[in-house]
């Protein structure tokens, strides 16, 4: 009995100890882009941080429209991103006004 007790509170010791390594510390929200103003830009805020943070969004280089709806619909069918077809028109828009070709 003493035995078993024993090895029960090494696994257990051994479990805690391996969780514990596994921690994963995000940085703090002010730490991540703040998108560009504009019409859908709280949407899109909201709905591409389902997935990745906005710094994605900032740091990627300046698209038309069909290269943002290329990403956008990359995101929603391969992976995965819970957009409805609306929310991705609007979202479309307005990464093409605040991130499109410099005029």
């Amino acid at each position: 009995m003493r035995a078993a007790l024993a090895c029960l509170l090494v696994a257990l010791a051994v479990v805690a100890a391996a969780a514990e390594e596994k921690r994963i510390i995000l940085p703090a929200d002010n730490d991540r882009a703040k998108l560009a103003p504009g019409p859908h830009s709280d949407l899109a805020q909201v709905q591409c941080q389902f997935c990745h943070s906005t710094d994605y969004i900032a740091m990627q280089p300046r698209g038309s429209a069909k290269q943002w709806e290329a990403v956008v619909t990359k995101m929603i069918k391969v992976f995965g991103a819970p957009t409805s077809e609306a929310d991705a028109k609007a979202i479309i828009e307005y990464l093409t006004s605040a991130y499109g070709p410099e005029k």
